[in-house]
């Protein structure tokens, strides 16, 4: 015998619809993550090179034995090694074999600069601007050294041991080390000297 009655079962029934609708009502997908990155590689940090130390080969006539050695302590004293070319004495020497065998370092990449000192510095710059790929310039006082390296990219300079106080000297030398070539608009000009120079060697004219 049903001991349900019909109101019941209504109900029973309604229930279960309730339930079955329900249950198969769409659950909402989870949201889609958004893509990530791929791991980026580790940075590796490059040690800085260390600064190597700059050599300057520097020379002189009887004339600036004094003079020489001055700037030696001076040129140690600010962290360079030096390449002592000589003289070390006041007994007579020439001049064009102290300025070549200091533009023949710089030429060579030896030295990173040259210093040469006689009596007035012009007969040195004549001859160490006979070696191919110096350029060698004769600084009497601050605007010159700051010209010859801004403008000219010198790599010797030459110094007068009797036209310059030691003070005056130091100066210049100080300046014309720490002044950088400016390149730009000099830089086709001292391709046209290089050029000159490699052209009279070509032709075996140098003179």
């Amino acid at each position: 015998m049903n001991q349900y009655s019909d109101d019941d079962i209504h109900k029973i029934v309604e229930r279960v619809v309730r339930q079955t609708i329900g249950g198969l009502t769409a659950v909402p997908a989870p949201a889609e993550k958004p893509p990530q990155p791929a791991p980026a590689a580790p940075v590796t940090v490059e040690p800085a090179p260390a600064s190597p130390v700059r050599v300057v080969a520097i020379g002189t006539d009887h004339g600036g034995v004094d003079l020489k050695n001055i700037l030696v302590k001076e040129l140690k004293d600010a962290g360079y090694e030096v390449i002592d070319c000589g003289t070390n004495t006041t007994d007579p020497v020439d001049y064009p074999d102290i300025a070549r065998s200091v533009a023949e370092l710089v030429a060579a990449d030896k030295a990173w600069r040259g210093v040469v000192i006689d009596g007035a510095g012009i007969g040195s710059c004549m001859a160490a601007n006979k070696v191919p790929g110096i350029r060698a310039a004769m600084c009497y006082d601050y605007a010159t050294a700051v010209n010859s390296r801004e403008h000219n990219n010198a790599n010797v300079l030459t110094l007068g041991a009797g036209l310059l106080g030691v003070n005056l000297a130091k100066q210049i030398l100080k300046t014309w080390l720490s002044t950088e070539y400016a390149g730009g608009r000099h830089e086709k000009r001292i391709q046209k000297i290089m050029a000159l120079e490699q052209s009279f060697l070509k032709n075996g004219t140098e003179k």
